[in-house]
C-alpha cells in the first residue's frame, strides 16, 4: 500500500479522533451544568469518623426550626464529628433563597461562611431579608456588620464562580436521589428521614440527634469499620 496514503489516513484518524474527543468533552460538560466543585463547608474534627451533611435552604422555616439543634449539635460534637452544609435553595417556593446562597458563598471567599450562615439564620434577620424585595442591600448591610470588603462581596455574589458552586451543590444532591426538601440530612452517607429527629409534633430535637449519632460513632468505633 502506498505510503502517502498511509500517512494521510492516519492524519484523517487523528483529526476526527480528535473531533469526537472534543465532541464527548462538550457534551459531558454540558451534561454535569456545573464547572465547579460541590462546596465544602465543614465545622468540626471527626475524631470519630462521623460526617453529618445537612442540605439546607436558608429562605427554608423548617431549616430556620433546626438552627438551634444544628448549632447544639455542632457544639457539642465539636471533636467528634464533622458537620457540612450544602445548598438546596428551593427557588420555586422560596424567591430569595438563591440569592441568600449567593450571599454565604461570597462571603466564604473572605473565609466568613459560617459567620454569614449564622448571620442569615439570624431569626430577626430572616425575618427581615426572607420577605424583603431588595434582600441584597440587607445581605451587604450583614457583609459589612462581618467586616468583609463589600466590593470584593458584592462583585462575588454576582459571580459566574459563586453561582457554579451552587450549581454543583444541587447537582450533588440530585445524586442522592431523593425528592427535593429541605433540611435533608445523610449521616455518613445514609440519608435520615427528618422524623428520626423530631418528636410526635415534628419539632427537631437535640436528643433525637444525639442518639443517632452516638450509635453511628458506636458503629465506627467498632473492628474492621
Amino acid at each position: 500500500m502506498d505510503k502517502r496514503f498511509l500517512a494521510i489516513l492516519a492524519v484523517l484518524v487523528i483529526v476526527f479522533g480528535g473531533i469526537f474527543v472534543f465532541s464527548q468533552n462538550s457534551t459531558n460538560k454540558s451534561k454535569t451544568g456545573s464547572s465547579s466543585p460541590p462546596s465544602n463547608h465543614v465545622l468540626g474534627e471527626k475524631t470519630k469518623n462521623v460526617t453529618l451533611v445537612e442540605y439546607g435552604d436558608f429562605q427554608c422555616q423548617a431549616c430556620l426550626a433546626y438552627e438551634p439543634v444544628i448549632q447544639q449539635v455542632r457544639t457539642v460534637y465539636a471533636k467528634d464529628l464533622h458537620f457540612q452544609f450544602r445548598h438546596l435553595p428551593l427557588t420555586s417556593i422560596h424567591p430569595n433563597a438563591f440569592a441568600a446562597a449567593r450571599a454565604a458563598e461570597a462571603a466564604a471567599l473572605q473565609n466568613k461562611f459560617w459567620e454569614m450562615h449564622d448571620m442569615l439564620y439570624n431569626r430577626t434577620n430572616w425575618e427581615g431579608w426572607t420577605t424583603s424585595s431588595s434582600a441584597r442591600n440587607l445581605f451587604d448591610a450583614y457583609a459589612q456588620q462581618l467586616g468583609l470588603d463589600l466590593t470584593k462581596f458584592q462583585a462575588d455574589f454576582a459571580s459566574e464562580q459563586v453561582n457554579s458552586t451552587i450549581q454543583a451543590d444541587l447537582e450533588e444532591f440530585s445524586k442522592t436521589g431523593r425528592p427535593m426538601s429541605t433540611p435533608t440530612f445523610f449521616l455518613n452517607g445514609s440519608y435520615i428521614e427528618n422524623s428520626k429527629f423530631t418528636d410526635q409534633n415534628n419539632r427537631p430535637q437535640f436528643e433525637k440527634f444525639q442518639a443517632l449519632i452516638d450509635a453511628e460513632i458506636a458503629k465506627q468505633s467498632q473492628p474492621n469499620q
